[in-house]
C-alpha cells in the first residue's frame, strides 16, 4: 500500500501525517476532522494544502496529533500535509514553498524573566 508521510510542527504541537490515495477522508486522532475541531477557522486552515494543488478527493489524510492547542495542532496538521504532499509529488513544491505551508512557523511563547510579572509585563511602577 503506497503511503506519503509528513511530520509538521507549530508552538509545541507535533502532527504526524500520512497520506494513502483515496476520496478525501480527512482523520485526527481516530476522529472525523469536523468532530475533533471545533471552528470552522481550524477546519479551513487543514485543508488549505490540499484545495491548492487540487487533490482534496485524491488522498486520505489521517493524522495523530499532540502537544498545544487547538490553533497549534491545525497549524502543525497543515504543516505536515503540505510536508507529505511533497513525498506524492516534486510537482506540488513552487505551489506550496510561494503560499508559505513548507516553512515552520518558528513564532512560539517567549519565555519568562525574573523580576518581570510575565516575558515582557514589569510590575507596576509607582514613585512612592
Amino acid at each position: 500500500m503506497v503511503q506519503y508521510r509528513g511530520t509538521g510542527r507549530r508552538k509545541s504541537s507535533v502532527a504526524r501525517v500520512i497520506l494513502t490515495p483515496g476520496t478525501g477522508n480527512f482523520e485526527i486522532n481516530g476522529k472525523d476532522a469536523k468532530e475533533y475541531f471545533p471552528s470552522e477557522v481550524l477546519l479551513m486552515i487543514i485543508h488549505q494544502p490540499l484545495e491548492l494543488t487540487g487533490t482534496t478527493a485524491k488522498f486520505d489524510v489521517k493524522v495523530n496529533v499532540n502537544g498545544g492547542g487547538f490553533s497549534g495542532q491545525a497549524g502543525a496538521i497543515r504543516h505536515g500535509v503540505a510536508r507529505a504532499l511533497l513525498e506524492a509529488g516534486d510537482d506540488y513544491r513552487p505551489t506550496l514553498k510561494a503560499a508559505g505551508y513548507l516553512t515552520r512557523d518558528a513564532r512560539a511563547k517567549e519565555r519568562k524573566k525574573y523580576g518581570l510579572k510575565k516575558a515582557r509585563r514589569a510590575p507596576q511602577f509607582s514613585k512612592r
